[in-house]
């Protein structure tokens, strides 16, 4: 059996600039999708797949994220003092879960792209796989994304992208997947990524979206990358191309995810997700629902009175 995945990465390091102004003063990671910030629903996933060490990836500016996870006594005590319990329960129930995962915090040190909070986290991680989680992505599903991913992890032994059936079209806004084998119930082999394809020349029709289980070997091609980074005075490194580098000669597999994604790192998208999310409310959805049918009257003009009746 492979090693068990007790760790996670969430890379909240980014400086959200698609969703300026909104994230000039508040972290992306904090913005609301439904009644949590988005980096809440990602560490939910984490602690009910069982993760118990993650660590989350910071800049500068990111404050806001420890204080929603930082236990704060005083405000709980001064909520059930008020009579308003519910609160008071839901503030707890936040730092609950920040010790459930065994949230630590770390400062990114390195030269840009994605892989540089990974090889960041890597010190802390040691010879163990790891998952990483980008907190843009909300999934909703009976199986959480984590969940999908460590089975099969620990069906294969090797490094897992997470990937979502896209529209063909769409190919040149996501890593598409080149396709070896299909093992069926959604796992694929696959011999590397193509960044942002034309849809032409697409190598299927999936997308690789927020989610992978790195093993120390992906690890090992991310500290090449730095190598020759500090070499060459310049250049990024991405996970794209450590997982390429190790597909070249090793075994990788995506994982179809079953469930409905919203991704949240751009303004139509996040729309979207917060629409969905509200929708889905026992309270807020009726009234949401009663006020769309309003306004689709309104602009069919079926609200509006017959005046040979008036």
């Amino acid at each position: 059996m492979p090693p068990t995945i007790r760790r996670a990465v969430i890379p909240a390091a980014g400086l959200g600039s698609r969703l300026l102004p909104l994230t000039k003063a508040t972290p992306k990671e904090m913005l609301p999708v439904g009644d949590k910030p988005v980096i809440e629903h990602t560490v939910r996933e984490l602690v009910a797949s069982g993760i118990t060490d993650i660590t989350i990836v910071v800049s500068g500016g990111k404050s806001l994220i420890q204080e929603h996870f930082r236990p704060n006594p005083a405000l709980v005590a001064q909520l059930r003092a008020d009579g308003r319990t519910a609160y008071a329960d839901a503030v707890e129930e936040v730092a609950e879960l920040a010790r459930k995962g065994h949230i630590t915090y770390l400062d990114q040190h390195g030269p840009y792209g994605n892989g540089t909070p990974v090889l960041n986290a890597a010190r802390n991680i040691g010879d163990e796989p790891v998952l990483v989680l980008w907190p843009d992505d909300v999934f909703v599903a009976e199986v959480p994304r984590a969940q999908q991913l460590i089975r099969a992890y620990e069906q294969t032994g090797c490094p897992v992208l997470a990937l979502m059936p896209v529209d063909p079209g769409d190919s040149q806004r996501y890593g598409v997947p080149i396709v070896k084998e299909d093992l069926d119930d959604g796992l694929l082999r696959i011999t590397g990524l193509v960044e942002k394809p034309d849809p032409k020349d697409a190598p299927s029709s999936y997308a690789a979206i927020g989610g992978y289980v790195i093993t120390p070997g992906i690890i090992d091609e991310l500290r090449e990358q730095t190598r020759r980074w500090t070499e060459q005075q310049g250049g990024e490194i991405y996970l794209t191309d450590a997982i390429n580098a190790y597909a070249s000669t090793r075994a990788v597999y995506g994982q179809v995810i079953r469930g409905r994604w919203y991704d949240t790192g751009n303004p139509a998208d996040y729309l979207v997700a917060q629409m969905a999310f509200a929708l889905a409310h026992p309270e807020y959805g009726p009234i949401l629902r009663a006020l769309v049918t309003e306004l689709d009257d309104d602009r069919t003009g079926s609200g509006t009175p017959d005046p040979s009746t008036t």
